[in-house]
């Protein structure tokens, strides 16, 4: 069914007219004379919207040929947008080489998608544990090597529990231990080190830290101007937009056995 066929199926349905519809839906009785006489390629969306709201239908239900239920879409709840349908009458406009292309990039957006929200829910759980966990004297939630000391973090190394240590000047006012991945804090602090952390949402500059940028969370040193590394191959990391959180002051390194 094209556009007339399926508002003449409407129209019949509701036992409407061209001036009654007009009336009814606020669309000039001149645009819908027109339709019948000169074409409906210069249809435009802004009316469609008002046809769709009027005869409460999708508005992918005009869009597509092969769509003739006006109630499609609304038990499901998957509709159509304008945008989303030029982007498929692009794709079919493309030669197989073209739509292998689109189909690699989509794959790839939808993995970095999919594990970037994992990532969210991890700091969030992670903030939740921290909030909450009581730790007994001398044993630490440990939350494994998550503190990046390099330009990234992998979220897949988390794995929470707990870890005791002898008590001492260094670690009586630890909250929690995390573990470093990466080299950019060396030669003070090396991957797969563990350090004592202190919570806290505020350190002074010079201090060294765990911090929060986006879905990373990073072990630096506070600077006036954003967090730095000890190893100078490194640059400076700033916000560039995104809040840099504090999740506590680091304390020192953990002895292990």
């Amino acid at each position: 069914m094209d556009f007339l066929e399926k508002l003449d199926f409407l129209m019949d349905r509701f036992d409407l007219t061209k001036t009654s519809l007009s009336q009814k839906s606020g669309i000039p009785y001149t645009t819908i004379d027109a339709w019948y006489k000169k074409g409906y390629e210069g249809l435009k969306l802004t009316t469609l919207r008002k046809l769709a709201s009027y005869f409460n239908t999708t508005l992918d239900y005009w869009f597509l040929d092969e769509i003739t239920d006006p109630n499609y879409g609304k038990s499901s709840g998957f509709k159509v947008d304008y945008t989303e349908m030029e982007h498929v009458k692009k794709y079919r406009s493309l030669d197989p080489h073209g739509q292998q292309t689109v189909d690699y990039i989509l794959d790839r957006e939808l993995e970095r998608t999919t594990q970037a929200k994992e990532a969210a829910n991890t700091i969030e759980h992670l903030h939740r544990q921290l909030a909450i966990h009581t730790i007994p004297p001398r044993f630490y939630a440990y939350y494994g090597r998550i503190a990046a000391a390099g330009t990234s973090v992998e979220f897949s190394g988390i794995a929470s529990g707990v870890r005791a240590y002898p008590e001492s000047e260094i670690n009586k006012h630890a909250d929690y231990v995390i573990g470093v991945s990466g080299d950019s804090m060396e030669p003070e602090y090396s991957d797969g080190d563990i350090v004592y952390v202190q919570k806290t949402d505020h350190i002074e500059t010079g201090d060294i830290g765990i911090f929060q940028k986006g879905n990373n969370i990073y072990i630096k040193k506070a600077g006036e101007n954003g967090l730095i590394s000890l190893n100078p191959a490194y640059p400076p990391l700033t916000g560039d937009g995104d809040r840099i959180a504090v999740l506590g002051k680091v304390l020192g390194k953990a002895e292990e056995e």
